[in-house]
C-alpha cells in the first residue's frame, strides 16, 4: 500500500505555507498532463510588463483553491452540515479543474483566435474528457461544476459571491504583484461560513472580513486587473492574434507551433466542442492542451521578422514591451479624435491601408465588485434568522456594490502623442 502512502503530499505554497492533497483521484488529476500544463499558463497574463513579480502560474492558483476548499468543507462539516465524502471528493474535483480551459495569457485566445468560445465552456470540455478517461469517477464533480446537482451551496463554492476561487485569486494576486490593498481574511471568511435553506450565509461577525473582501476586489479591479498598462499590453496580443489568424485563414505561411498553427488555419466554433464536426471534441481538446504561453511567445519573436509589416511591427513592440499609449475616460471617445489619430498616425508609421484599426481603437472596461447575477450574500443573524447583506452592512448600500462601474480606453502608438 506504500503506493497510496505515496500519493498523499504535502506541497509547500508560498502564500499559506504547508498544504496537503485531500485524496488520490485529486492527486491523479494533479499529475494528468492537461493539469500539469497549467504550470506555463501565468495567471495574470502580462501583468509582469507592470509588476515585475506577478508570473505565478494558474497552476498554483488551482491548488489554493483546492486548500481552501479543503478548509471549507471541514468548516461547513464542523458545524453540522452533511457533506458525503463522495461529495466532498467531487467538490475538491470542481474547484481543482476549474481553470484547466484557460488558454495562454488569460483571456486573449478567447477574443482573438477562437469564436464564441469561453475558457469555461472548454474547461467543461475537458472535464467531461477527463471523465471518459476516469471511468465516470469525475461525474458529480461536473454537476457540480456546472451547478445542476440538487446541493447548491456546494456549486456556491466554486462559483458565487465569495467561492473559494476569488478567495485565492485574490490573496495570491496581491502576495505575487506586492498590491497590499487585495490581502484578505480568506481563513476567516471560511471559519465564519455555514449554510442555511441550501446556501451559503455568513455568520454576523463575520460581516467585516467580508466587506474587506469586497473593497479589496473592487481595489484589485482597478490596481492589477485593469491596470491601464496591462490593458494596452493585453490589447496588443490580440491584436497580433488576430492578425496573425486573419493572415493565416488567407493563407499566407507563419511560422507557429503545431498546436498554435491548429488554431491559426481553422475555424473552430461553440458547435464543434460537443459534437462531431470537421474535428471531433477530442483533437480540439488534444491541441488545445498542446498549447501555453510558450508558444504565443515563441510565435511572436519568429513574427517579429515576418515579410507582413503590421504582423511584424506588433510584435516587437510586444516583444521590446513598446506599447501603446492609452486613455481611460468616463465617456466614450468622439469619433474626431479618432479621426485625428489615424490621420496622424499614417503619416508617422506608413502602415499599409486597411490596417488602422490595429493601431488606434477604443473599447470599455467595467468593474463589479459584487454580482448581481449571483446570489446576493445572506448574512446569518445571531437571532437565528437572515438578511442579505445591502441590510446589514452599515458600509455599503446594495447600489455602490453592485453598480458595474465602465470606463472607456482609447489604444495609439506612442508615437502620436
Amino acid at each position: 500500500m506504500a503506493w497510496l502512502t505515496n500519493k498523499r503530499k504535502i506541497i509547500n505554497d508560498p502564500v499559506y505555507g504547508f498544504i496537503s492533497i485531500p485524496g488520490d483521484l485529486v492527486f491523479d488529476l494533479i499529475e494528468h498532463p492537461w493539469y500539469q500544463r497549467l504550470r506555463n499558463i501565468r495567471q495574470l497574463g502580462l501583468t509582469s510588463f507592470v509588476y515585475p513579480g506577478a508570473n505565478h502560474s494558474r497552476f498554483q492558483h488551482g491548488l489554493g483553491a483546492l486548500h481552501l476548499m479543503d478548509l471549507a468543507i471541514g468548516t461547513l462539516r464542523g458545524k453540522g452540515v452533511r457533506i458525503s465524502s463522495e461529495e466532498a471528493e467531487a467538490t475538491f474535483i470542481a474547484i481543482l479543474l476549474h481553470d484547466i480551459g484557460h488558454g495562454p495569457f488569460s483571456h486573449a485566445l478567447e477574443t482573438s483566435i477562437i469564436s464564441g468560445i469561453t475558457h469555461e465552456d472548454l474547461s467543461l470540455l475537458l472535464m467531461k474528457k477527463l471523465n471518459e478517461s476516469f471511468s465516470g469517477r469525475l461525474a458529480l464533480a461536473i454537476e457540480i461544476f456546472m451547478g445542476t446537482y440538487p446541493r447548491q451551496f456546494l456549486h456556491e463554492l466554486i462559483s458565487g459571491q465569495m467561492d473559494m476561487d476569488r478567495m485565492d485569486y485574490l490573496r495570491r494576486d496581491s502576495f505575487f504583484t506586492g498590491v497590499i490593498e487585495g490581502s484578505v481574511g480568506s481563513d476567516r471568511i471560511i471559519r465564519m461560513l455555514s449554510v442555511i435553506d441550501d446556501s451559503l450565509v455568513i455568520e454576523e461577525k463575520g460581516i467585516y472580513s467580508l466587506e474587506k473582501f469586497l473593497i479589496a476586489r473592487r481595489l484589485m479591479y482597478w490596481q492589477v486587473y485593469m491596470h491601464k498598462t496591462v490593458l494596452s499590453s493585453e490589447s496588443l496580443l490580440v491584436k497580433i492574434l488576430k492578425r496573425a489568424k486573419e493572415l493565416a485563414l488567407a493563407g499566407v505561411d507563419l511560422y507557429a507551433t503545431p498546436a498554435l498553427r491548429f488554431f491559426l488555419y481553422n475555424v473552430i466554433g461553440h458547435s464543434d466542442l460537443f459534437s462531431d464536426g470537421k474535428f471531433t471534441p477530442g483533437i480540439i481538446a488534444g491541441n488545445f492542451n498542446r498549447l501555453d504561453d510558450t508558444d504565443i511567445l515563441a510565435s511572436a519573436k519568429y513574427w517579429t521578422d515576418h515579410s507582413d509589416t503590421v504582423l511584424s511591427d506588433l510584435s516587437s513592440r510586444l516583444i521590446n514591451r513598446n506599447l501603446f499609449a492609452i486613455e481611460l475616460q468616463n465617456e466614450p471617445f468622439m469619433e474626431e479624435r479618432i479621426r485625428n489619430l489615424v490621420e496622424k498616425s499614417a503619416e508617422f508609421l506608413n502602415f499599409p491601408e486597411g490596417s488602422e484599426d490595429y493601431y488606434i481603437f477604443t473599447g470599455s472596461i467595467s468593474n463589479m465588485a459584487y454580482s448581481s447575477d449571483a446570489r446576493e450574500v445572506k448574512i446569518l443573524l445571531k437571532s437565528g434568522k437572515t438578511a442579505d447583506i445591502s441590510e446589514v452592512s452599515d458600509m455599503f448600500d446594495h447600489r455602490f456594490i453592485s453598480e458595474r462601474i465602465t470606463k472607456y480606453y482609447l489604444c495609439y502608438p506612442k508615437e502620436c502623442r
